[in-house]
């Protein structure tokens, strides 16, 4: 009866990515059928990682979160786990051989966000890395099942996808995180004199990232193409509202893409995409 415990655990991620996330609930629903669990359960592993960082003020946020790594790594060795996310997650680990390296820059990023309010370039590279280029390359991981000559051709596209969506999040999030959490992560960035330029700057870095990562979205194989694309679509249209905004509205508020223009981009992409229009 294992495989009703395995089947329960891979649900529960699928729950947190619907409780958590519309956009990559939309976007994982989208990909073939064989890939949606594991990218729940790569989803419902980041998400809960961030929970540790985000929102458990009053525990002793460092210690769960180094208990989380180990239990991670013992779920993973053993191939077991009660913890349903960490259960979910070590199956696609070992399902598809996936690099410890990735898993462990992804949870020293989320150690940074502990003590860590301001960043400089390097650091800001290094975080952007493990709580997002890296997450990209787990999912990447899924999409080539173990074929190392394709993830070295996309990985570069991977990284700069994932780097995009941090950033884009980064701006829509500004207020909160620095009223919330103290956090100011672009580098050479004061809140408090946020101006054009430095918004200017920001997105353009943002719009390269995007542009070399459609090229690979591009050659992504087809049960992932159509997932990834459409979740591209949602941030490049959360970034389009950030470039029409000043930087004093995007201090004042967080930009949303409302719930029914996600529905129309779901339908206009799912067009184009069997007319063959997705291009660069």
């Amino acid at each position: 009866m294992k495989a009703l415990f395995d089947q329960t655990c891979r649900e529960c991620t699928m729950l947190i990515t619907h409780r958590y996330s519309t956009s990559f609930s939309m976007g994982i629903k989208a990909f073939g059928k064989s890939l949606r669990p594991p990218i729940y359960a790569i989803y419902g592993y980041v998400r809960f990682a961030d929970e540790i960082v985000d929102t458990f003020e009053g525990h002793d946020q460092a210690s769960l979160l180094e208990r989380f790594r180990q239990e991670t790594f013992l779920a993973i060795r053993d191939g077991i786990s009660l913890n349903p996310v960490l259960h979910a997650f070590q199956e696609v680990v070992n399902r598809y051989d996936m690099d410890h390296q990735l898993i462990e820059a992804f949870l020293d990023s989320m150690a940074m966000d502990l003590g860590k309010d301001r960043h400089g370039r390097t650091s800001f590279d290094e975080y952007i890395y493990g709580s997002a280029e890296v997450v990209g390359l787990m999912c990447l991981t899924v999409f080539v099942d173990r074929d190392q000559a394709a993830f070295a051709r996309l990985e570069g596209p991977a990284r700069r996808l994932g780097a995009a969506f941090q950033k884009v999040n980064f701006l829509r999030d500004m207020k909160s995180d620095f009223e919330e959490r103290g956090r100011i992560y672009f580098p050479g960035v004061d809140f408090t004199a946020f101006s054009l330029e430095d918004k200017l700057r920001i997105e353009a870095e943002v719009e390269e990232d995007f542009h070399i990562a459609l090229e690979g979205i591009l050659m992504l194989p087809d049960s992932a193409r159509f997932g990834v694309f459409l979740a591209y679509r949602f941030y490049t249209k959360l970034f389009d509202r950030i470039r029409r905004s000043t930087p004093e509205e995007v201090k004042a508020s967080r930009i949303r893409v409302p719930n029914w223009r996600k529905a129309l981009l779901i339908c206009s992409t799912f067009v184009e995409s069997r007319l063959g229009l997705i291009k660069q």
